[in-house]
């Protein structure tokens, strides 16, 4: 008779597990779908002098850059905050696999009464939930996940930060420019004061031409001021890049070096490579199995225990005689909780909908920033040709009014506007072929290259 009543109540919960398995509707998978957003993609446009590269010290190879970024990538606060981040990612999943695997407990209690012997009592439980949905697999793939999006946060950050450290050495080398053609400008403005002073004192000129003069000195000195603090906080900037506290300053070579033009692949390659894009494709997939976890918890669920219990007069003793052992099969089926289960498989639904949209977002982004980019390099290369034919115009004409000015052909004002926009092209010419520099880096960096660690 008993064995009739465990068989039916055994029938009842394979019926009861059955009719809830045919019940369950897991959300929708949106990490397939961005196979389809990359195919949008559009090819880039063609580039002229373009190099294969695969990291940026492809574009801009320099012993001493590649110390300062080494040196970056040790002491950074920022990315050493990121590399701590994967870390407690790496301990969450060692902590989601134990939940697989079997529990145990021990306990141990002792007593004595009066006008009778000590008393010990011990139990060994070992309890193991049968993961029949693979609920607590998904978990643990969702833990994989969670791993990989936090590596790939790590390398967009080491990457990230090299960029910054080759931009700001480059603009440092750009500043140190700006600071030697203004020395030049206030140089020259100063010896036309002191011819303009000469003559004046002579009976040769007039008052108003002293006044411009020291005028334009006065403005040119301000102006190199300003100059000398950009470079001394470029300086600290970098510090901080390099996770420096001290004040020493970074030595800076006296030319730009070459930076080549990074070839841009077909999309697919390019995208593939952007560990910014392989961190939001991550957190997608980790989204999903969350989803499939939090549907999962609205089905019944198997659990098995088995317990060793003895009790003796010593603790040596404990279950090493004739314990008593019980197993028990537990089967747990959730009924009713106000609907909170079916609200967190929705709630977990449409966090795995956000970070679909947070993956296109990126993407959107990385396309443009690779568009903006190419633009910008064909943009410079305009420029810089158009900036370098007025600087050589201007030259010449500076040479000319110099001669004009001291046969009293053009007055004082006429060649310090001449001056002036000499100085200014120089200043400008230099800043275009900064920004040149710059750019590629940038367009290497959003193509997907970095620096190895």
């Amino acid at each position: 008779m008993m064995k009739k009543q465990q068989k039916k109540l055994l029938l009842t919960a394979l019926a009861l597990l059955q009719l809830t398995a045919c019940g369950f509707k897991p959300g929708t998978e949106y990490a397939p779908l961005t196979e389809v957003q990359q195919s949008q993609v559009p090819t880039w446009s063609s580039q002229a002098e373009a190099v294969q590269a695969a990291t940026l010290f492809d574009l801009l190879d320099s012993e001493q850059l590649r110390a300062l970024v080494q040196e970056a990538f040790t002491a950074n606060p920022g990315l050493k905050q990121t590399r701590l981040s994967l870390q407690i990612a790496k301990a969450e999943l060692r902590q989601t696999r134990g939940s697989r695997l079997p529990q145990a407990a021990a306990d141990l209690s002792g007593s004595k009464e009066e006008s009778s012997d000590e008393s010990y009592t011990g139990s060994l439980t070992i309890r193991w939930t049968i993961d029949l949905w693979l609920k607590l697999a998904d978990e643990t793939a969702a833990a994989n996940m969670d791993v990989a999006q936090q590596a790939a946060l790590v390398q967009a950050a080491s990457d990230t930060l090299a960029a910054e450290v080759m931009k700001t050495w480059l603009e440092l080398i750009a500043q140190s420019h700006s600071v030697a053609i203004q020395e030049r400008r206030l140089a020259t403005l100063e010896k036309n004061e002191q011819y303009i002073l000469e003559r004046y004192r002579n009976g040769l000129g007039e008052l108003e031409d002293l006044d411009s003069a020291r005028s334009s000195t006065s403005s040119a000195r301000a102006t190199l001021v300003e100059y000398r603090e950009n470079f001394n906080r470029l300086q600290r900037t970098l510090r901080i890049l390099l996770g420096k506290s001290n004040k020493d300053s970074v030595a800076i070579p006296s030319e730009y070096p070459a930076v080549l033009i990074p070839l841009a692949d077909l999309p697919e390659q390019t995208l593939a490579r952007r560990p910014d894009l392989q961190a939001a494709y991550y957190a997608i997939a980790s989204a999903d199995l969350e989803t499939s976890v939090a549907y999962k918890e609205l089905l019944p669920s198997i659990s098995l225990g088995a317990t060793l219990q003895d009790v003796g007069s010593s603790p040596s003793s404990l279950l090493f005689n004739d314990p008593l052992w019980s197993i028990l099969g537990q089967l747990t089926a959730p009924l009713f909780q106000g609907g909170s289960l079916k609200a967190a498989a929705d709630k977990a639904q449409l966090e795995a909908a956000k970070s679909f949209q947070a993956y296109r977002e990126t993407l959107l982004t990385a396309v443009q920033e690779v568009e903006d980019a190419l633009g910008y390099e064909q943009e410079l290369i305009q420029r810089i040709t158009h900036i370098n034919a007025a600087l050589t115009s201007a030259r010449n004409s500076l040479q000319t009014y110099r001669q004009s000015y001291r046969t009293g052909l053009v007055d004082i004002l006429d060649l310090l506007t001449v001056q002036k926009k000499t100085y200014d092209l120089e200043i400008e010419l230099d800043e275009l072929m900064y920004q040149q520099l710059a750019n590629r880096i940038d367009l290497g960096l959003a193509l997907g290259l970095g620096v190895t660690e």
